[in-house]
């Protein structure tokens, strides 16, 4: 039997990705030799019968600050004889293998760790041979090599790996990575990702868990762990796999801070920062008890299914409230109707009365938005409780005061209490901004129910994530000394009034920072001084171009904030030009499209044919944005349209992570994939006229480079290794030549197309 040699390369690095993978053929005598590496292009080999890889499965356990990774890959040989296959996977440098095998065959072979210098001369054979500028953007990494044989004809084969690694953090954070391509060249290739985390024997407790890269869903097991699940729609986002956890100290809210630093903000010794915070595992913790008020629309338009569904979603609400926690349920048409003159107690009585009552409704009449809101919001909540709302409907007012602002005024005014507000949209013939102004003016969030979606499901997700609430209006502080030239050193801090933190839940702030000095933050409730409470310092010299994702996911939601201005005003006149023109800024600076300047990323059309991208054009973009967003967020109040504005605006103004690929909704509820934009580290490429263009240059695309790197020279290996030094060396693995802008000098790299 072919002995299988498996080998750590800790200095090089070309990797497993989830995207297409490429083929090339050994050079040293093995004709039937594949070298596959799981990357986003097939490369012509000198024969056909080629081993894909079909799919990628990774379980990563953690125990305190010790992650070990399991990765079982999966190739299928579509052709008629036996062949042999070479993986090629990238791991954390410093990493060490602790199993390996192909299934039905076990365990053989040997490990070992080659030297730098052998490590780097073979990753440019490699890249040579393989003519691929994709390999280079795994350079820093480690990288396992290893023969996997055989592959039988028209069959499988499952490598299995596992490897062990010591995480590094800062602070009380720890980080965890796994390596996977940047490119949003789809590929076909099935990822499933999970992960448990413990906190070790003894240590510390765990206590936030989120992901900065890719949506994840997060469950306590018990008081010392979690477990970690990314949803395949999730996957499907490219770039690498980042997870995060904070060690707490006991009676304290876990926080931690990242940033990023950039001095073309504010003075020089700038940037941004994200602070997260989190509940954590800590049962213990004394829960805020809440008050919930449910308004059911009985409408006409609400017969069948839907009244059903809204019935037994309220019922499903009140069962799961905790003894001593109170509800009342408000059902309105033309009238108003409710259950209580103020909420009750839940317990056994009051669950069988209001059982008895929520069977009686049915779906009769007009829409009074108006009336049902007033009464949900003014009744005095009891004391040292949180009370929320939830407020369905599924069409637009048609009884009593019937305006959008009029209404939006008027239970801004009325709720004095301060309840939040739980909006959800029956359908697309629902006032979407209307909603989305209701929720988020109350710290609360709007949700959309789709027509072809249960409204008990979507309206059961929503409240299971309200469940034991421990800090209610979070109030972020810091150090209030100003800069040198007088800028604060915080600033453009999102959001603007912080939403109640929920157990297992996160807290997301971005904004900037300046100065070299530490900056002390710190969170409490508006609850008082025994209230939980957290603190973290931001020290500027701990700022990493690591962190790029940071910029981008303020950029996303500045902007949406911005956009969402324009859209609640309802009012054309407020789409003033310097608005606009800092949108489309944003968006060239950090990548980040949305529907209504989507047509910044066309590689063909009226700006991508004028050259570069001069103040005149950079104008014109400015009054198409314009254009575009008077006739769509203005507009648009109701139907598919403005629905689909809401969900995009959602995405943006809550989002966690930071995706690579630039997605968005249209007008007829489609998702826009835009590829013509790739966000790499901190910088944005745009496709423009066949080739990719640093946005920092666009303005001088069309002048000579003032240097020219050819690929695969040792100009090129040196400016990728430079690169990855800075962890940008993404930027150059792309396919045709990239004009970026270095140590302020143009530099074309030509790569093979």
């Amino acid at each position: 039997m072919r002995q299988r040699t498996l080998s750590l390369i800790g200095a090089a690095c070309i990797g497993l990705t989830g995207v297409m993978p490429t083929t090339a053929i050994a050079q040293d005598g093995r004709d039937r030799v594949q070298t596959l590496l799981p990357q986003r292009r097939i490369a012509n080999p000198s024969w056909t019968s080629q081993a894909q890889i079909t799919k990628v499965d990774a379980d990563i356990s953690i125990h305190g600050r010790v992650a070990t990774t399991t990765m079982a890959i999966t190739l299928f040989n579509p052709g008629q004889r036996m062949v042999e296959a070479e993986l090629i996977i990238p791991v954390p440098d410093a990493s060490a293998i602790r199993s390996f095998s192909l299934d039905g065959l076990g365990e053989e072979g040997n490990a070992r760790l080659l030297p730098r210098e052998e490590a780097t001369r073979i990753y440019r054979e490699i890249v040579r041979r393989m003519i691929d500028p994709g390999l280079l953007e795994f350079a820093g990494y480690g990288l396992i090599r290893s023969s996997v044989f055989p592959v039988p004809a028209g069959g499988t084969q499952t490598f299995r790996v596992s490897y062990e690694q010591v995480l590094s953090g800062d602070g009380q954070r720890v980080d965890y990575v796994l390596p996977r391509s940047e490119s949003l060249e789809d590929s076909g290739v099935e990822w499933s990702v999970s992960v448990r985390v413990k906190q070790a024997e003894g240590g510390s407790r765990l206590g936030a868990v989120y992901s900065p890269s890719h949506e994840v869903g997060v469950k306590p097991m018990g008081r010392d762990g979690y477990s970690v699940s990314v949803a395949p729609s999730a996957l499907r986002e490219p770039g690498s796999f980042r997870l995060s956890y904070i060690l707490a100290g006991e009676g304290q809210i876990p926080m931690t801070v990242m940033a990023y630093p950039d001095a073309s903000v504010g003075d020089g010794t700038s940037g941004y920062f994200m602070l997260v915070a989190g509940a954590g595992t800590d049962v213990d913790r004394p829960k805020i008890r809440r008050e919930v008020t449910i308004v059911i629309d009985r409408s006409g338009s609400m017969r069948g299914a839907k009244i059903e569904q809204a019935k037994s979603a309220a019922l499903q609400i009140i069962e799961a409230l905790d003894e001593g926690e109170r509800f009342n349920v408000i059902s309105y048409s033309d009238t108003i109707e409710r259950f209580a003159p103020r909420a009750v107690k839940k317990n056994s009585k009051t669950v069988a009365q209001v059982r008895e009552v929520i069977g009686a409704i049915q779906a009769v009449g007009g829409t009074n938005i108006h009336d049902a809101l007033l009464e949900a919001v003014r009744p005095e909540p009891a004391a040292e409780m949180l009370p929320l709302v939830l407020f369905l409907t599924d069409g637009l007012a048609t009884v009593g005061m019937t305006g959008e602002r009029e209404i939006r005024e008027a239970v801004g005014s009325a709720n004095t209490h301060e309840r939040r507000i739980f909006t959800f949209g029956v359908g697309y013939d629902v006032n979407a901004p209307l909603l989305s102004a209701l929720a988020k003016k109350t710290r609360a969030a709007s949700t959309f129910v789709l027509p072809d979606e249960d409204v008990e499901v979507k309206v059961g997700q929503v409240f299971r994530k309200l469940q034991g609430p421990v800090m209610a209006s979070p109030r972020l502080r810091w150090d209030d000394a100003t800069a040198s030239g007088g800028l604060h050193r915080v600033r453009e801090v999102l959001p603007n009034d912080l939403p109640d933190l929920f157990a297992g839940e996160q807290l997301v702030i971005l904004g900037e920072y300046s100065g070299k000095r530490s900056i002390s933050f710190r969170l409490r409730s508006e609850g008082g001084k025994d209230s939980p409470a957290g603190a973290v310092s931001l020290d500027p010299h701990s700022a990493s171009v690591a962190n790029s994702f940071v910029p981008r996911l303020w950029a996303q939601r500045k902007i949406a904030s911005m956009i969402e201005q324009i859209r609640l005003s309802g009012d054309a006149a407020s789409v003033k030009e310097e608005l606009v023109a800092e949108i489309v800024r944003l968006s060239l600076k950090h990548g980040i499209l949305t529907e209504y300047t989507a047509f910044l990323a066309a590689e063909e059309g009226e700006f991508a044919r004028s050259g570069a991208l001069g103040q005149e054009n950079i104008e014109a973009m400015g009054r198409s944005a314009g254009a575009a967003l008077r006739e769509r967020a203005v507009e648009d109040r109701a139907g598919r349209g403005a629905v689909s504005q809401s969900l995009n605006s959602a995405r943006y103004e809550s989002a966690k992570s930071a995706p690579t690929a630039q997605r968005y909704i249209d007008a007829d509820m489609n998702e826009v994939t835009i590829t013509s934009v790739q966000n790499i580290a901190d910088q944005t490429l745009l496709r423009r006229q066949g080739r990719w263009v640093d946005s920092r240059i666009l303005e001088q695309e069309a002048e000579a480079p003032d240097e020219t790197i050819a690929f695969a020279t040792d100009a090129y290996f040196e400016l990728s290794e430079r690169l990855a030094r800075e962890n940008r060396q993404g930027l150059i693995a792309q396919r045709g030549d990239v004009y970026l802008l270095i140590d302020g000098r143009r530099v074309l790299v030509q790569n093979p197309g």
